[in-house]
């Protein structure tokens, strides 16, 4: 096959230092960045790309040299001793944010460095730092002491469980780690991208707030350290006498902590390469110490060391105020007092006065380290819990005791213990040992291959650690005395650190070796926690706290380093370590709590993304460790509990309401998709009973041509309405085709979307493309809705304009509408004047919401007003009840019922009978029945085409020309509206109205007051109350020749009519009319103040001939009226009478 090739000259050549600098540039190229790529995320272009950085070029430079081909298969797996020694070299215990900052600094004020690519592999990235974050403070501190009094059994549980919760922690953790590249972030990053931003962002300031209380730990543990155990007299407060000294030494630690926390925080921002440079060596410190622990006990076993320890009884003395363990002592042939004796004496002679327990008992000298083989594991095996202010004694040692209630002179130099223990105090205290878990995922962005190094490096370093405090357990209570175990500060061993008596060679070397562990633990923190800040502060899910995600121009963040050194100044300030603990205790185990909840979520949803290379988890044993976390929460401080969840609570509302949207691919919303699905298959089985029943609303608006909706007052009613409750379908129809509008529909989507956010309105949108409106109203109201979660009930707007439409669809889709919910056994609701309702922010002070009940269809008369008293617009309102009694009908009899009906409802209202009498039809009612059926023919003669409609109008015209009066003389021209006019043409217009002479007598009525909130809708309407005459064919014949009245439609300018033979007329609609008029009058005279009225609304004609004729009986039943809602019942219960 042919090819095409294309050849350019080259370039003059470069330099072979050019040459290495243009190659070590394009070697650190991302390859993510193609040209014209445009990388997308939330400020992260890692997190919505699939690749990572290459290292070809890096792996390509490591076999350059020709001297060591030899082994050039085994480097994989057996690397060169140089790289061996640069990777101890560079090892740093920082997360990788740190060592950004510092190559920042690094590189200020001269050339920029090329970036090398991540070369940390599993021992010197994961588990060094795993190792250094949880060996720390409370092995050295506080494990002797747990062990002396929890027992070595209960020490054993206690270590076990809290070691099997971090275990499961990092199971669960491996696998979030590797599913997928983890850029710097750690736990937060985890959580947040697995549960969402609310999750994430507060666990991660839960987990902010325990590495700052940690660090605070880890500068008391420093303080306790100086001043116990290497310069005492360095103490600025001193006690008076041994009842204050723990008051001296709390208040020691907060001077010395604040002047340590100050010096560590400036260290931390002149610059974190400060901190690097010293990693290894604390790092070696912490090792050094352990391994000298261990080499203490294997040389206790046949030459332990030499501590002895002093007992009055079973008492134990502190070895600060004597040198000799003895009540007396012989110098030369002379027997003398020690000064033992002159500690519970009152004087140094043997005549003195002497303490009585003092008199009583012998002085014994012990050793306080016997060995592991001294057979002392089964003295040790039980716990000796204490209460605050009791002596520490020796369990089996005779002792001559006092008579109960003897007090105990503090200032005797026994050695007492300074708080109530019992189990689970320890388990809070002890629990910050096994936290650092964290460390390797935390610095994932500068492994060479996080997904197989996170996993192993930190179940490695678990296992490890898990290992030694188990044998540490075991190994202090085989081979140290109880008491010495169970005295926290080493009084009796001459304020030795106790287990510095352990080690060898000596006890200096854990002193020492701890208190530099401590230090470097400590400026870890104040490292590690502002860069944790710092990037829940920049992904901007908290809004008040992105100030602290500013800093210095090379990154490093100034403001978040100053909040941090404030919280853990509130650490200090507590300045008892055994309080400290357990504060951070609650923030880390609510982390890892959320931890193993992410990796439950994501198993057992099965999202398509969740493929972790690590294998070896399942959602059981994620499940077992949050059950445990949560269960250690609780076993350490209820209270403590309950305000770290209470502070998480607020954090996860407050993001909720008021942070960014963030999406994220969290497992939540998966979650929350299997709990919607659950919940509709739930529906599914059946319609809801009575007393569950609320209208689920969709609400039908009109947008106009901006895509803005009409009338926003309809969302303030269901706003009103729903109170935020059951479920809202706003619902709105466009014309046209899906591909010519949907952009329009997508701003109209929008739209409504605000309108809904600003009136509170909680629920769904849907906006429907239709070729025409009728179809579009249709498919929503048979398509709306999931499932069981359906809407049952529809609110739309009166068609205030139906009589002026060109093509007069208007009112023909309001009657179909009204004809489908009636088919799809839905509920109806109508407003009329909807410009006049209220908004959310009005208030009515006074008023009543009435209610007209003429017909029972269900109770949503009597729903309604209830819904909507709920409201504060409506609140103040009084809700009555009317009802229509015919002749037959015993009005005080209904109203006993009715007022018993409400009572069993629970509904408050007054009750009134309104009796109509039968009366004969009046003039008014055929003034409008024959306005009516008029309008009804040139309706009819609408649907004709252009030039049959102007036939049929001119005939009609000629003949009525002779018989019909005209109202405007001057004006001899027909207009109609036709569909050549413009759309200015159809506003509203005014309405000529037929208006009858009954007899030379009758005075002429003036015309009827428009509707409010409508135009004006005519002139000259009689007065209904004023005539009431009975028509027979003579006088309608009679009065038919008296004169004729002009009559226009609100469509039409001009409008002349014939007047029909009154016998003719329609008598069905001369019924329907006379009912309609009736009820408006008695409405119109008893609910004319009212705020709201609402009446059933009549159901449409069977025979669509008279669809028309249905608006008109509307129109005239609630004129006169500010604010009507026709209501119709969907056919179905909706209130009930029983709970």
């Amino acid at each position: 096959m042919s090819r095409r090739f294309t050849v350019t000259s080259l370039p003059p050549a470069a330099p072979a230092g050019a040459a290495d600098a243009e190659s070590r540039r394009h070697s650190v190229a991302d390859p993510r960045h193609l040209p014209g790529e445009d990388v997308k995320g939330d400020g992260n272009p890692k997190e919505s790309s699939p690749f990572i950085n290459s290292t070809d070029a890096e792996r390509g430079k490591e076999y350059d040299g020709k001297n060591m081909a030899l082994f050039e298969e085994e480097m994989d797996t057996s690397p060169m001793v140089s790289s061996l020694l640069s990777g101890l070299a560079n090892y740093t215990n920082l997360p990788q944010g740190s060592r950004e900052h510092e190559e920042a600094e690094n590189n200020e004020g001269g050339k920029k460095k090329p970036v090398q690519a991540p070369r940390m592999g599993t021992f010197m990235g994961v588990y060094l730092p795993c190792l250094q974050n949880i060996f720390g403070v409370i092995l050295f501190l506080r494990l002797t002491w747990v062990v002396g009094i929890a027992g070595i059994m209960e020490s054993f549980c206690m270590v076990f469980i809290c070691c099997s919760c971090t275990m499961l922690t990092a199971i669960s953790m491996s696998a979030i780690a590797t599913n997928g590249v983890v850029p710097a972030g750690g736990s937060y990053y985890m959580i947040s991208r697995s549960l969402g931003p609310e999750f994430g962002g507060a666990v991660g300031l839960c987990f902010y707030l325990g590495t700052t209380f940690a660090g605070a730990m880890y500068i008391l543990g420093t303080i306790e350290i100086l001043l116990a155990y290497l310069f005492p007299a360095m103490a600025i407060f001193k006690a008076e006498d041994a009842s204050g000294e723990a008051a001296a030494m709390l208040n020691n630690m907060r001077v010395y902590g604040t002047c340590v926390l100050t010096c560590m925080a400036t260290v931390v921002f002149v610059g974190v390469k400060y901190v690097n440079k010293f990693a290894l060596v604390f790092l070696g410190c912490v090792i050094l110490s352990i391994l000298a622990i261990y080499a203490g006990v294997i040389k206790s076993a046949f030459d332990p060391p030499n501590f002895p320890i002093c007992l009055l009884g079973n008492r134990t003395l502190s070895r600060h105020g004597f040198d000799v363990c003895a009540k007396l002592a012989w110098e030369g042939n002379e027997t003398v007092t020690t000064r033992l004796w002159g500690l519970f004496c009152s004087s140094r002679f043997l005549n003195a006065t002497c303490d009585e327990y003092f008199t009583r008992n012998n002085v014994t000298e012990i050793q306080g380290i016997p060995g592991a083989a001294s057979g002392l594991i089964k003295e040790n095996l039980w716990s000796s819990y204490l209460t605050k202010g009791v002596i520490v004694e020796r369990r089996g040692m005779p002792s001559v005791g006092l008579a109960d209630g003897t007090p105990i002179d503090m200032d005797h130099p026994y050695v007492f213990s300074d708080m109530t223990s019992y189990f689970t105090l320890l388990v809070g205290i002890y629990f910050p040992s096994v936290t650092g878990i964290m460390a390797g995922s935390n610095r994932s962005g500068d492994l060479r291959d996080a997904q197989k190094s996170i996993p192993t490096g930190t179940i490695l370093a678990i296992a490890t650690t898990s290992a030694v405090y188990i044998s540490s357990v075991v190994l202090f209570g085989a081979c140290i005395e109880g008491v010495v175990l169970r005295d926290k500060f080493g009084e009796a061993v001459n304020g030795n650190l106790v287990v510095g008596t352990l080690a060898w060679p000596s006890p200096w070397v854990i002193v020492i070796g701890s208190f530099f562990s401590t230090c470097g633990a400590g400026l870890q923190s104040l490292t590690g926690a502002p860069r944790l800040l710092q990037a829940i502060s920049r992904d901007g899910i908290v809004p008040f706290l992105q100030v602290f995600g500013h800093g210095k121009a090379n990154g490093e963040p100034t403001w978040a380093l100053l909040l941090t050194a404030c919280i853990c100044e509130i650490g200090i300030l507590i300045a008892s370590l055994d309080e400290v603990a357990p504060i951070l205790s609650m923030f880390f185990l609510m982390c890892y709590m959320f931890v193993n909840l992410a990796c439950a979520v994501q198993t057992l949803l099965r999202t398509p993304n969740w493929r972790p290379r690590f294998r070896y988890y399942h959602w059981t044993l994620s499940f077992l460790g949050m059950s445990l976390c949560l269960a250690l929460m609780f076993i350490c401080s209820w209270y403590y509990a309950l305000v770290a969840m209470l502070i998480a609570g607020l954090i996860y509302k407050y993001i909720e309401y008021r942070g960014a949207e963030k999406e994220w691919g969290d497992g939540i919303r998966g979650l929350s998709l299997s709990a919607a699905r659950y919940a509709l298959l739930r529906l599914e089985e059946g319609p809801p009973h009575t007393k569950n029943w609320r209208p689920q609303l969709l609400v039908l608006v009109r947008v106009d041509q901006d895509q803005n909706v009409v009338h926003p007052q309809l969302l303030s009613l269901t706003s009103q309405l729903k109170a935020g409750k059951g479920l809202t379908i706003v619902g709105s129809v466009l014309e046209g085709t899906f591909l010519d509008n949907h952009p329009q529909a997508q701003r109209a989507e929008e739209s409504i979307r605000r309108l809904m956010e600003a009136e509170k309105v909680k629920g769904f949108c849907q906006v429907v493309i239709s070729s025409n409106l009728r179809d579009g109203v249709s498919h929503l109201i048979q398509s709306g809705g999931l499932g069981g979660l359906q809407h049952n009930t529809v609110l739309v707007g009166w068609p205030r304009n139906w009589r002026q439409k060109e093509d007069h669809q208007t009112w023909r889709n309001f009657i179909e509408l009204v004809r489908e919910t009636t088919a799809g056994h839905l509920a109806l609701l109508v407003t009329k004047n909807v410009s006049m309702f209220p908004g959310n922010p009005e208030r009515f002070s006074e008023g009543s919401i009435d209610v007209w009940w003429i017909v029972h269809d269900g109770g949503m008369l009597m729903l309604l007003p209830f819904l909507l008293r709920h409201h504060k617009v409506w609140r103040k309102c009084k809700m009555r009840i009317f009802t229509v009694a015919q002749m037959d009908d015993n009005s005080i009899q209904m109203k006993k019922d009715l007022t018993t009906f409400l009572y069993h409802l629970r509904i408050t209202a007054e009750v009134e009978v309104v009796e109509m009498h039968e009366s004969d039809i009046s003039a008014y009612t055929y003034e409008k029945t024959l306005v009516m059926e008029q309008r009804s023919q040139i309706l009819k003669q609408m649907h004709l085409t252009k030039n049959e409609r102007e036939r049929e109008i001119q005939s009609i015209t000629d003949e009525s020309r002779g018989s019909i009066r005209r109202k405007n003389p001057a004006n001899t021209r027909l207009r109609l509206n036709v569909p050549e006019e413009t759309a200015g043409d159809s506003e509203e217009k005014p309405e000529e109205e037929v208006q009858l002479i009954h007899d030379q007598s009758a005075p002429s009525c003036p015309s009827s007051s428009p509707s409010p909130g409508e135009e004006p809708e005519g002139e000259g309407e009689t007065d209904p109350e004023k005539v009431h005459l009975t028509w027979t064919k003579d006088k309608s014949v009679a009065e038919k020749n008296k004169g004729p009245s002009p009559v226009s439609s609100e469509g039409i300018k001009d409008f002349f009519s014939m007047k029909p033979e009154w016998e003719n007329l329609n008598q069905s609609n001369v019924r329907r009319m006379h009912t309609a008029v009736r009820l408006n009058e008695v409405i119109v005279k008893k609910s004319r103040d009212a705020k709201l009225v609402l009446l059933n609304m009549p159901g449409p004609p069977r025979n669509r001939n008279g669809d028309e004729n249905y608006m008109e009986f509307l129109e005239v039943l609630t004129e006169h009226l500010d604010r009507v809602m026709l209501v119709r019942g969907g056919g179905r219960e909706v209130i009930t009478i029983y709970s």
